[in-house]
């Protein structure tokens, strides 16, 4: 392999043909006569990293087929195997440190290796070896077709006919030599999503992109993965460890850096860490991400470096898959959609190489709708946007640092949210209050980065005096991020519908997940009140307010969730011994959990969901022209908004949460809060809610309705025995006889009635045939302009 530090071209015409010659870490030949490359090989046996990529993408975030999405990353080798050469993935994952070699080859041939490619030896010289790559790189790296079978969008295999190398991102650098091709995947299109964003959805053309990079040099020293942190990790297996150790270790990602002076309280580094943004960035969103990117910079001020973290745009003739560039992509699909932030790294070490983030064009328009239906701000005129922008982009500026932040390798912290916004790798919520009878949207989002970000960087990026003992001033900075009582709980812990840590929160505000629930409660009943002909501008169709009254409607839909999580909760820390002598486990007392049933209940009270009569008068079926989306309400009643709908599957969220198996199951292990004082405290709120109007009493039977066929549910498939019998004992013998069999004020009354007892009857005695009726589900709610999906490969 070159080593050359500069690029070299030469044409060489062949009967009106050329051949180029691509010289730098692979020295590669271009044919045009049969469109071919062929890779020259000088060194056998030399370990490199190979890694595919988007270079474009599909365009819908469904598919998830984006551009500029990283795909496989693989230590890999060539080797000559008699006339072929092969391209070998060494089996990184079991690995043998010892001395004795003998002990070390008997690791490796333990394990099995993968050969990803072969290839015929065209000629060989001197040692080098020449080999046509042009199939393995016209071929479906990324997996597309797996994608879109798997999406239910049809089957598509690589048509070879309609693929070629795509020379203008095909080239050579001193330390990475980079490959595309044109593919194009042909197929029978069966899915709605690949052919909303397909001229022939028969034919599927994307770039994909090959990187061969040069492994980074020896002189990175690896830090160790510590579950307080708040660090991505690699991991491996170490069969040569000692008996008395573990055999699995851990370690963190990070990119390189140190300080020209480390005994320096304030240094520069050596070299700094430069993230290069998109320059097909618009304005003012280029700024917003420019501006909150370099927020990180106070993060290694705060751990000793002066400028070592640097954002600047990247410059014209940059390739952003290039190597030697960290990049942040502004990438466009037909639908809002997540933001990532991916990373190419050594799988020996866990060093960051280098970062790619790519952040979803749409979503910072879905802000803007937010703050629209909030503020209702075009009474006077059409141009009142500042107001709107400002959140807009205040939250660009956010996700901009968030999503870097995962490329430095920084895991989410879902507990930031109650400590005061200690950190930008939660998922904010914008923070909207109500001030001197107005809206206030001046604090939605931080606008600095968190203590817990500092903390988390000079753990990971502290760079220390020689005469330091590191290990020893590691443990001491985690100690005293522990003493600072600043929480870290990340993505198992938040995510799952049956979360416990009544901390752990995805798009959440406030230290008291109640308050804030009754916070949200008065902003959204404000905004309602308030919205109208002034929530649009003049020339916008009526019908256009609904998909603004969506996320205003569901406004409190995560804080819900976060509410939800203190019933059978359960607060916990990632306790290590030596490190953390915090009690580890607090389960939420009972007081807490009733008053967070009784708060999460007035949110499916019959006078909160019905949306007000001066909205419905508003909002016609589409206007001609236009149509309804998924961000629409769904509903039973044709083009018209259908109120109902929109109360029930704000209804069926909740149940959802409230019934989750794993929570019922916490519950009934409860001393004094167990499974029927919970379910009585539900079905005595629900039964007896007090009700003014026709629409009030039939969305009063939807949200009765939905909690018995949940508990139904509970009762025949819940996997816990007890709580099982518990649900069924208590449908049959407290709501069927209790709040059932009375007699209905009105015909809809009993006939609802009716229904709930049938529903319950042939349950009972027919279990196993029993499914749960199709529910109203809500619009998407994540992204809501503050979704991310980190990737930290």
């Amino acid at each position: 392999m070159s080593i050359l530090k500069t690029l070299i071209f030469l044409f060489i015409p062949v009967f009106g043909f050329s051949t180029q010659q691509n010289k730098g870490f692979f020295d590669f030949e271009w044919q045009e006569k049969d469109g071919k490359i062929i890779l020259t090989i000088d060194e056998l046996g030399e370990e490199f990293l190979y890694v595919n990529a988007l270079a474009t993408g599909v365009g819908s975030n469904d598919l998830g087929l984006d551009r500029g999405q990283l795909g496989g990353r693989r230590i890999v080798k060539f080797e000559k195997v008699g006339n072929k050469i092969l391209l070998i993935q060494p089996n990184y994952n079991f690995r043998g440190t010892s001395d004795n070699q003998a002990e070390a080859n008997s690791i490796e041939e333990a394990f099995a290796k993968s050969v990803i490619g072969g290839f015929p030896i065209l000629n060989a010289e001197n040692g080098r070896y020449r080999i046509d790559i042009t199939d393995f790189l016209l071929r479906d790296a990324h997996g597309i077709a797996n994608t879109l079978s798997r999406k239910n969008q049809g089957n598509y295999t690589v048509d070879q006919s309609k693929s070629a190398i795509y020379l203008p991102n095909t080239i050579s650098f001193p330390d990475n030599t980079e490959f595309e091709a044109m593919v194009t995947l042909k197929g029978n299109a069966i899915g709605a999503e690949i052919r909303s964003v397909t001229p022939d959805a028969g034919f599927v053309t994307v770039n994909m992109h090959h990187s061969f990079i040069r492994l980074p040099d020896n002189n990175y020293k690896p830090r160790a993965f510590h579950p307080s942190a708040g660090y991505f990790g690699i991991g491996y297996s170490d069969y040569s460890a000692p008996i008395y150790e573990n055999i699995n270790k851990r370690l963190i990602t990070r990119h390189r850096l140190k300080k020209k002076d480390p005994t320096a309280k304030m240094s520069e580094a050596v070299e700094p860490i430069v993230y290069y943004l998109d320059p097909g960035c618009p304005e003012p969103v280029k700024s917003a991400l420019l501006e909150g990117a370099k927020w990180w910079n106070q993060a290694f001020e705060a751990a000793g470096y002066i400028n070592a973290f640097q954002v600047k745009v990247l410059p014209k003739n940059a390739h952003p898959l290039d190597i030697r560039y960290n990049v942040i992509q502004w990438v466009h699909r037909s639908t809002r959609g997540w933001s990532y932030g991916s990373t190419i790294t050594d799988p020996r070490t866990g060093e960051i190489i280098k970062g790619h983030v790519s952040l979803g064009s749409l979503r910072v328009r879905q802000d803007f709708m937010i703050a629209q239906g909030i503020l209702s701000p075009y009474a006077n005129s059409n141009l009142n946007h500042d107001e709107l922008m400002e959140l807009a982009l205040a939250r660009l500026r956010q996700l901009s640092a968030h999503e870097i932040g995962h490329t430095i390798g920084l895991a989410h912290n879902f507990a930031a949210s109650v400590d005061n916004r200690a950190s930008v790798m939660d998922y904010p919520h914008p923070l909207i209050d109500i001030v001197n009878g107005k809206a206030d949207i001046s604090n939605a989002y931080d606008d600095q980065i968190g203590d817990w970000d500092k903390r988390a960087v000079l753990y990971g990026y502290q760079d220390f005096d020689p005469q330091t003992n590191e290990q020893a001033a590691l443990e001491q900075i985690l100690k005293e991020t522990i003493q600072s009582n600043t929480e870290f709980i990340s993505d198992k812990d938040a995510r799952a519908r049956g979360g416990l840590h009544p901390t752990a929160h995805l798009w959440d505000n406030g230290n008291n997940a109640i308050d804030e629930l009754e916070r949200l409660n008065k902003v959204r009943a404000f905004s309602m009140k308030n919205f109208g002909e002034n929530t649009i501008t003049e020339g916008t169709p009526y019908s256009a307010l609904e998909n603004i009254l969506v996320p205003l409607y569901f406004m409190n839909r995560y804080q819900v969730e976060a509410v939800s999580k203190l019933i059978g909760g359960v607060a916990y820390s990632y306790a290590v011994k030596g490190y953390d002598e915090r009690p580890n486990i607090h389960p939420v007392d009972v007081k807490t959990q009733e008053q967070a049933v009784e708060a999460l209940l007035k949110t499916v009270a019959p006078n909160y969901l019905q949306i007000p009569q001066h909205i419905k008068a508003l909002i016609p079926p589409p206007a001609y022209g236009y149509n309804k989306d998924r961000e629409s309400f769904a509903g039973n009643t044709g083009f018209l908004l259908d109120p109902l709908a929109a109360a029930a599957a704000a209804t069926n969220n909740l149940f959802r949460f409230m019934f989750q198996s794993e929570r019922l199951a916490r519950i009934n292990q409860q001393k004094d809060y167990d499974l029927k004082a919970y379910y009585d405290q539900v079905c005595q709120t629900i039964f007896n809610a007090k009700v003014k109007t026709d629409e009030e009493r039939r969305i009063n039977q939807i949200v009765q309705t939905s909690f018995v066929t949940n508990l139904i549910q509970a009762g025949i498939q819940n996997p816990d025995l007890q709580v099982k019998a518990i649900s069924k004992y208590y449908l049959q013998e407290e709501v069927n006889p209790k709040y059932l069999t009375k007699n209905g004020d009105s015909f809809e009354d009993k006939a609802h009635l009716a229904a709930l007892i049938e529903m319950i009857t042939n349950a009972t005695i027919d279990p196993e045939s029993w499914t749960k009726p199709q529910i109203q589900e809500m619009p998407p709610g994540s992204p809501i302009g503050c979704g991310d999906f980190h990737d930290s490969q």
